[in-house]
């Protein structure tokens, strides 16, 4: 079901195959076949994913790319779009009537690509009556989905038939799919790994009902989420950890107890890191009963999970010493009451057939309780990124794929603590601005999720200053930017003990977001030297 503010469209599993058979029909009558690429830029809803799924039916290698929207920066968009399309080399690129025309030049067609408008010759039943599905072997590839970011689509991740079933299945395992009584939500874009994988194939594979609405919907009113899961009784969902506070910070205390969310059965935090303090403020909010919060870890190579919180008992919370950790990246754990000790939740136990190193600078494995990079094996791993070999052999070393993401092993769990590249180094100690974004994040003048901290050399010192750029909630408080400013860096200093070198406040839209919705932490950096060129001694 597809459910928007003036929009409710329904299929049955029976309709979505027939519509899927005709938009697989009129493709084949462009001449489309096995492993063409046919390019979708359509609005999120049924035609979409009819459309994807009758490529695959045809054996071509569909590709989901973000659809045009005033959240995203023109000009990023149109660079990534660029670059993603003459990559992909498609046989066919399908948008919709409402394409804007501005962005047609954007498209990269090469001399046998064709340019096709969504629904054109599907309404004729004869045109596949006689349509048989491609015979499709489980080492071809299924599709290629991107990462998101801003000019981080341009890496596609191709994925076999093999690798999508087999994380489908370990899946469908682990979280105890029933087909008979669960039912899915999600408002997730299905151009992301969490939204085509977790929000449309699992539910296809499983014969799992569910109901969608527009990511764009769901930033523009984020309690819709509530009434949605309240009124069609939703049992499962995946979330990134910002929407679980963002959901209770923009609907009025008023309103919480009006909705009910008692038939969730699991709601899965699927970020990395993981933060205990999102799950305990929509927990409190809503009243979610013991369980439901879950947590994983996954990725566009890995087709999506690596990771799964145990569904019985949850995520595992623990406290260790923060200076062991931020200096010599050890976990030793302290009790919770300690000063400076901080949390790390868990994004749970390895599924089935996957495997984990945590790998040193230099390579070597760690042992347990050592921070390092995540590197990962398994048999839903990627091919590679598609049509960039260069790429590929920078991640995919010896038959593991170093995933530029830093945790540890405990107990079994996996912690996931942050991006290797983003690590700030400041005065010998390891810095994560994910730990400064949360603080910083958590005043009310703020824009949650708003916030982005880098790190910026200082010749002087030779070492890193923090820099910290954030939109406020509203333009009229940046008449308070002084005051503001002090409580933030009294923040800082108080929760994590190092001090800011420079805090930018800025209007709300400054900060670049990727086509995901996420601070882009990159492309932020660069507009930020762009206007401020004084802070960058570097260049």
């Amino acid at each position: 079901m597809w459910v928007d503010e003036d929009d409710h469209e329904t299929a049955t599993f029976g309709e979505f195959r027939c519509l899927a058979r005709a938009e697989a029909a009129a493709l084949a009558r462009e001449e489309v076949g096995p492993g063409d690429r046919v390019v979708l830029i359509m609005p999120q809803g049924i035609p979409a994913m009819t459309t994807f799924v009758g490529a695959m039916m045809l054996g071509a290698v569909p590709a989901f790319l973000a659809y045009p929207n005033f959240k995203v920066e023109p000009s990023k968009y149109r660079s990534g779009l660029t670059g993603v399309t003459a990559n992909l080399r498609a046989m066919a690129v399908v948008i919709d009537e409402k394409f804007p025309d501005e962005m047609l030049p954007c498209v990269s067609l090469g001399p046998e690509t064709k340019l096709l408008r969504a629904g054109q010759n599907t309404g004729n039943v004869k045109l596949h009556d006689g349509l048989h599905s491609a015979q499709i072997r489980p080492d071809t590839l299924a599709f290629i989905q991107h990462s998101a970011g801003t000019t981080g689509l341009q890496k596609g991740v191709a994925l076999t038939h093999a690798s999508v079933i087999r994380q489908l299945g370990h899946l469908a395992t682990a979280l105890k799919i029933d087909s008979a009584s669960d039912r899915l939500y999600s408002w997730l874009p299905l151009y992301h790994d969490m939204g085509l994988i977790a929000s449309f194939m699992l539910p296809m594979a499983c014969h799992i009902p569910i109901v969608m609405q527009s990511p764009l919907n769901w930033v523009m009113q984020p309690e819709s989420m509530l009434q949605v899961v309240s009124e069609y009784k939703c049992t499962l969902a995946w979330m990134p950890n910002f929407a679980l506070q963002f959901a209770p910070r923009r609907t009025p205390q008023s309103r919480w107890a009006d909705y009910d969310l008692s038939s969730l059965r699991l709601l899965i935090n699927c970020s990395e890191p993981i933060r205990a303090t999102s799950m305990n403020e929509f927990r409190r909010a809503f009243s979610i009963g013991e369980g439901v919060l879950q947590s994983s870890y996954a990725m566009a190579e890995n087709v999506f999970a690596v990771t799964q919180s145990t569904i019985e008992r949850g995520p595992v919370t623990i406290s260790a010493d923060g200076q062991r950790f931020r200096s010599v990246h050890r976990i030793v754990e302290v009790p919770p009451e300690t000063p400076g000790a901080i949390s790390f939740m868990s994004s749970g136990c390895l599924l089935p057939n996957q495997l984990v190193r945590i790998l040193s600078d230099s390579g070597e494995t760690l042992q347990n309780a050592c921070v390092g990079e995540i590197a990962i094996q398994s048999d839903c791993l990627f091919e590679g990124y598609y049509n960039r070999p260069e790429l590929t052999t920078q991640v995919l070393v010896d038959g593991w794929y170093r995933s530029g993401d830093l945790g540890f092993l405990l107990n079994g769990e996996l912690f996931v603590v942050g991006r290797k590249k983003d690590l700030l180094i400041i005065g010998g100690e390891n810095i994560y601005p994910q730990d400064i974004e949360e603080i910083v994040s958590a005043h009310p003048a703020i824009h949650d999720g708003r916030v982005i901290a880098i790190g910026v050399y200082n010749p002087s010192l030779g070492t890193e200053d923090v820099v910290v750029v954030a939109e406020v909630e509203k333009e009229e408080l940046l008449s308070d930017a002084v005051m503001l400013e002090q409580e933030i860096r009294s923040r800082v200093v108080a929760g994590l003990g190092i001090a800011v070198r420079t805090i930018l406040l800025k209007p709300p839209k400054w900060i670049v977001k990727s086509t995901a919705g996420k601070a882009a932490r990159s492309a932020t950096r660069d507009k930020l030297f762009r206007e401020h060129p004084e802070l960058n001694a570097e260049a």
